[in-house]
């Protein structure tokens, strides 16, 4: 249809007004009345039998323990990909505890303060084992079980098989890399947080998260609490940032609702930073052994690889432990055209914090691994790394491709992405630079990444919880606005616009007058939430189908109303247009529901609302492709690192609105940069986390981001309904490839390659260092 503020728009985000004067509504806002406040016990050690809890009696009612919970389940995660080991996870510990900051009892008081001083009270008896920390040493046979039941500590092994032996014989260059990345935390501004009561009046219980999808919250909660989902609301206001860090069922939040159905008044636990840091966001710790067999050009004839993946103590919910190991074997191919691959990935149980899914969900380490690899190619057979990867890239012509692992991409064209970033990035430019040399002293680098997105999946199978359609519901006020309410949750994508411009595109009203609600399971269809870069591929279909089925009611009743045939009548511009006269939307909604003596008798008995459901032509995931290229300056004496140059080409179909994805893309882009350079969370040997403040766990800041030029390709998508892309995780995943690659660039001189992230000053010093010597 066409409209100035619909699809294609670059407008304002509508909930920016709120947000930019302090007005939005986070947990932390909500206030309840007789709210008390809760604190946990944690556990202090990784690895050790509880051997008993002992609570002075002066603080006995305020305390609870697993032996409290009896009615409550543990959380349980099933994948349904074969060998899967589910894991058990009490909400609190009841025989062993198997991270540091495991909870093993609730506190509550009238303030959060008095909660953590009845905690501090509370002494654990235990008995320390050896813990595993190593996700290696964790497969050897004789390391200690994170699961006493298992006969290893292997969640799930997924395998792609090739016949690489016969092609590596015939390739003439091969070459092999061991590399990691770090255990980082999502870290968003917003803690998790929950508030829960129970409604006596509905029988209800009523609980305020900040989650990226509350219907499954829901399900989860009904299933370990042992309750009807009926008697379950949950509702998700304003989020602070979810990242995937919001995206599971926490024990904190099962905790909290038993004991708003026991005590008769609101609880709330607001997460501290030490909390997040230390017990619960732990996200992206991989291993990769690859060797890769090429020609003299190379191109790659066969690629072998051996990947872990550091999972943690338990399965969360409803992801589970597969959710990695089974994206590392299936994705680490990217958007290069291998011939011949064979992976087999592996995903360990460790005495660490459970593994989360974090934004991009194993695709930044994957790319980061192959990307390296591609450099290594270049450098050993001394070409420029761009001409390694278009000589190995799908090409526009092969769409639609399915790729060695059965990935089917649906458009786009990465070699033109990639020449796009590599003109803008001046490469020419840059070699002379380097050859020249820098008055101070420092080495310049380029590197280059280039990757494909899998967005808006519709299988199940890596095992992720997911439903067949996304649903959406509309409804015409009787003044003539539009009510739109959907399941999805929006944790920062803008979609309270872009929904209400798929609207207005549908049905051609302002965008003043469409009211996007999402968030309370009460008031919505069933959704799997915000993952995945799904929003404007599925909600946005789902939204669409609503408003274009609302659009054939009203052009019924327009059409009875101008007195004219239903096929004689358009609907746009906020109208229904007759051959001889229009109506606006407005006054047929107040016909509708005001006057409906006025309307014949066989008007649409289905109203003017509806609930239409959604799904992309493949359910297989719509591919966006990117290209980053970066420039680095890297002081050999200090091992510091400043970005010069920063060039993202980004191809997500059709932009619903173009402003928000830049900011999706940029807002990525910065995570990326703390995945290649600060962000680690280290461990000790006896699994104790090391980075417990912010001091610690360093996060880029302001100046440590660049100015990010940012150019885009538009291939719309054949399965989408406007041709659109998910795009909400892309930005994050390329940046620790490039960075990596030019800061090795840059060290290529002094014979040194790192093939570990992040890349922080003592790892280039050390580096440097074990050269010369």
């Amino acid at each position: 249809m066409g409209h100035s503020d619909g699809v294609g728009a670059s407008l304002l985000r509508k909930e920016d007004d709120r947000f930019l004067r302090g007005k939005g509504h986070y947990i932390g806002d909500i206030s309840l009345d007789g709210t008390r406040e809760v604190a946990f016990v944690r556990s202090p050690v990784a690895h050790a039998r509880l051997l008993g809890i002992q609570i002075p009696e002066s603080i006995r009612s305020s305390v609870f323990t697993a032996e409290d919970l009896t009615d409550v389940k543990p959380i349980r995660a099933v994948s349904p990909l074969p060998g899967f080991k589910a894991s058990e996870q009490p909400p609190l510990v009841t025989d062993k505890i198997r991270h540091v900051g495991e909870l093993i009892a609730m506190c509550v008081a009238d303030t959060r303060a008095e909660a953590e001083d009845i905690a501090a009270q509370v002494m654990v008896d235990y008995d320390v084992l050896p813990a595993v920390v190593d996700m290696l040493d964790a497969q050897l046979s004789d390391a200690p079980r994170v699961h006493d039941a298992w006969n290893d500590n292997i969640y799930l092994e997924v395998s792609y098989d090739g016949d690489i032996e016969s092609a590596a014989r015939q390739a003439p260059v091969s070459v092999a890399r061991k590399v990691r990345t770090a255990r980082q935390v999502m870290s968003p501004i917003e803690n998790r947080g929950f508030i829960a009561h129970w409604d006596t009046r509905l029988s209800q219980l009523v609980v305020y998260g900040a989650s990226q999808f509350p219907h499954v919250v829901r399900t989860g909660l009904a299933e370990f609490l042992q309750i009807p989902e009926v008697q379950i609301r949950v509702i998700s206001p304003d989020i602070g940032g979810g990242f995937g860090y919001k995206a599971i069922v926490a024990g904190e939040e099962i905790c909290l609702c038993w004991l708003a159905m026991q005590c008769g008044h609101p609880v709330r636990w607001l997460e501290d930073r030490r909390e997040q840091l230390t017990a619960n966001a732990n996200c992206r710790e991989h291993y990769y052994d690859m060797t890769a067999f090429t020609d003299e050009k190379g191109k790659i004839l066969a690629f072998d690889a051996k990947a872990s993946v550091d999972t943690g103590a338990y399965s969360a919910y409803p992801f589970t432990a597969a959710i990695e190991a089974s994206q590392v074997s299936a994705i680490l191919p990217g958007p290069y055209d291998l011939p011949v691959y064979r992976c087999s990935t592996v995903a360990v149980a460790s005495n660490k914090t459970p593994q989360l899914p974090y934004r991009g969900v194993a695709r930044p380490g994957c790319c980061y691994a192959m990307e390296l690899m591609i450099d290594a190619i270049a450098r050993k057979i001394g070409i420029e790394p761009y001409e390694v990867r278009l000589a190995n890239l799908v090409r526009p012509e092969q769409m639609p491709y399915d790729n060695v692992t059965d990935k089917h991409f649906d458009s786009g064209d990465y070699p033109e992405l990639l020449r796009m970033a590599v003109a803008a990035i001046d490469l020419v430019t840059v070699r002379e630079r380097q050859k020249r040399g820098e008055p101070d002293g420092r080495l310049i680098g380029l590197g280059i990444s280039v990757f494909s997105e899998q967005t808006a999946h519709g299988t199940t199978a890596d095992g992720k919880r997911r439903a067949l359609y996304e649903q959406a519901f509309a409804r015409l006020t009787p003044d003539g606005r539009l009510d739109i309410r959907v399941g999805i949750q929006t944790i920062g994508q803008g979609l309270e616009t872009t929904l209400a411009q798929v609207a207005v595109e549908c049905l051609g009203i302002n965008i003043s007058d469409v009211h996007v609600r999402l968030g309370d399971t009460e008031l919505s269809p069933y959704s799997t939430g915000a993952w995945g870069s799904r929003g404007m591929v599925w909600a946005g279909g789902a939204v669409a189908r609503a408003c274009e089925e609302i659009a054939r009611r009203v052009a019924g009743i327009g059409a009875a109303l101008l007195q004219t045939d239903v096929a004689s009548v358009e609907v746009r511009d906020g109208g229904v247009y007759g051959p001889e006269g229009s109506i606006s939307i407005g006054d047929i909604a107040r016909s509708y529901y005001l006057t409906p003596a006025d309307l014949p008798g066989d008007t649409d008995p289905r109203g003017l609302e509806t609930t239409e459901g959604y799904a992309p032509d493949r359910l297989t995931g719509i591919h966006s492709g990117s290209a980053h290229a970066t420039v680095v300056a890297v002081d050999p004496e200090t091992g510091s690192v400043e970005i010069l140059d920063y060039v993202i080409t980004e191809d997500a179909g059709t932009r619903v609105n173009p402003m928000i994805v830049d900011g999706q893309v940029y807002g990525g882009a910065a995570q990326g940069i703390g995945t290649a350079l600060f962000e680690e969370m280290p461990y000790d040997s006896q699994g104790q986390p090391l980075a417990s403040t912010l001091a610690d766990y360093l996060l880029p800041g302001t100046t440590d981001i660049p100015n990010i030029r940012l150019l885009h390709m538009e291939t719309p998508s054949p399965y989408t309904n406007f041709g659109q892309k998910g795009v909400g995780e892309g930005g994050a995943i390329g940046p620790a490839g490039a960075i990596a690659n030019a800061i090795n660039d840059a060290l290529a001189p002094l014979g040194v390659e790192i093939c570990q992230i992040p890349v922080t000053p003592r790892r280039i010093i050390e580096a440097i260092e074990e050269q010369r010597q």
